[in-house]
């Protein structure tokens, strides 16, 4: 095969669909081949350039390739230490547990211990499922609609989501589905403020209720923005009703922080907003730098697992938690969870004028800068709150045009009708303005079609 032949994201994506598996998901909104990365850019083998709102679902809180992470990754590789080492300990190991527990809110950062996982988020949730029933000696699990916590068979017993369980049959048993504040798409059908108000009633009331029909669970799992669900932030009442609760009844409170934490929506975990402590953290993606690293940070008290109950061949990945301490300095240093802040703001406000202008918007929605758009389909019936029908159609179309564009971005939540942005934290303010000239466009040409 000649090179302007590999050249070609065709060759590279033919031989993608001939080798792997038809699981693979991103090649198919996304049909390119990357070649080179950096900052919020990303280049694919035939030279083109696209702004990366996906980054890694999150992952990415410096960008692609930071200069200073790459610097600190090729120290490491050239110190000597080893780079597989089990639970043991290291001087990098010991240093980057000192950095994250310095970003732990005060009621749990002097009680905390942490336990390393297998490199993927679904493994730390799994871990905290796992200790919550050893610390409890209880069983079921309470999660909420709309919730994703991973595709391992105890985490995806707490998918909302129903289309990857769909052939999976029995999963681990004892997983109990509470309603989500989501205000837009009220499950009580009246929306606003009260949407958070009933939720918070009906948990405490099925909770206390001796005729529930629910055991005293193990644990309550929950996001505090929602990520895959659509991009659905919890009111901050609400979450301090759930913690209120589960305090009282003695339920560890376990918080989904994989893809909100580390900064991603203006505060450094996105629970803080409520004032709230959990007892369990579940930390994955951007902890990591870039690379894979997974941990469940929980209070001591809940430390009642006997040595070996939880391991993981690659728990020891000292690449990637000297890549989380130097990225967590550069985060403090120029102040990037504030400009998450910043800069989310300025999304959202662009996000909004679009809004105004077309009728294929319900609602924007999210925090810092994890932003989602709801797309709806306005020609279709109202449901029981004025609001139009989701459109998954219309949402495909606006991600594959704005791709055709250059711009990355994914869709999530209910049929796949938000568009969920998750730019690096590091995005400019002339990006976020490029980003959203081209939803824009790809708007106004969707209603010139219609008209």
């Amino acid at each position: 095969m000649d090179a302007s032949a590999r050249a070609t994201n065709g060759f590279y994506l033919d031989r993608q669909a001939r080798r792997e598996s038809n699981a693979r998901s991103y090649p198919r909104r996304f049909p390119v081949a990357l070649k080179s990365a950096f900052g919020s850019t990303v280049t694919d083998v035939e030279g083109r350039t696209y702004l990366d709102c996906l980054a890694g679902a999150g992952t990415l809180a410096l960008g692609h390739n930071h200069p200073e992470v790459i610097e600190t990754l090729q120290e490491v590789l050239s110190s000597g230490l080893p780079l597989h080492t089990l639970d043991l300990t290291t001087p990098v190991k010991d240093q980057f547990i000192a950095d994250i527990f310095d970003t732990l809110p005060s009621g749990l950062r002097e009680e905390a211990r942490i336990q390393f996982c297998s490199p993927s988020g679904t493994d730390a949730v799994e871990a905290a499922i796992k200790l919550a029933k050893t610390a409890t000696g209880r069983t079921d699990i309470i999660s909420f609609r709309g919730a994703y916590h991973g595709m391992s068979q105890g985490s995806l017993s707490l998918m909302g989501s129903l289309g990857p369980k769909a052939q999976v049959g029995q999963l681990v048993p004892g997983a109990h589905f509470f309603p989500y504040p989501y205000a837009y798409r009220c499950p009580f059908g009246r929306g606003g403020e009260e949407t958070a108000s009933l939720a918070a009633e009906y948990f405490e009331r099925a909770l206390r209720d001796p005729e529930g029909g629910i055991n005293l669970p193990a644990a309550v799992i929950l996001e505090a923005v929602q990520g895959e669900g659509g991009v659905i932030p919890a009111p901050a009442e609400w979450l301090r009703a759930v913690r209120r609760v589960t305090r009282d009844l003695g339920i560890p409170l376990i918080l989904d922080e994989v893809q909100s934490g580390i900064g991603r929506t203006g505060s450094f975990y996105a629970f803080q907003k409520a004032g709230i402590v959990p007892d369990i953290v579940v930390l994955s993606k951007a902890i990591g730098g870039g690379l894979p690293l997974a941990v469940v940070i929980y209070r001591e008290g809940l430390d009642l697992w006997k040595p070996g109950a939880h391991a993981g061949t690659f728990r020891g990945n000292q690449l990637a938690m000297a890549a989380g301490s130097k990225t967590l300095e550069i985060m403090e240093r120029d102040g990037l969870v504030e400009r998450a802040a910043i800069a989310g703001r300025r999304l959202r406000a662009n996000l909004e004028r679009i809004a105004a202008e077309t009728p294929y918007i319900g609602e924007v929605r999210g925090e810092g800068l994890m932003l989602g758009v709801e797309v709806v389909d306005p020609a279709g019936r109202p449901d029981a709150l004025g609001h139009p029908p989701h459109g998954p159609e219309i949402a495909r179309m606006i991600q594959n045009e704005v791709f055709r564009a250059g711009v990355i971005l994914e869709t999530g939540g209910r049929y796949g009708s938000v568009l969920r942005l998750l730019p690096p934290l590091i995005i400019s303010d002339e990006e976020i303005d490029q980003v959203s000239g081209v939803l824009a466009s790809a708007f106004e040409r969707l209603g010139r079609k219609a008209a």
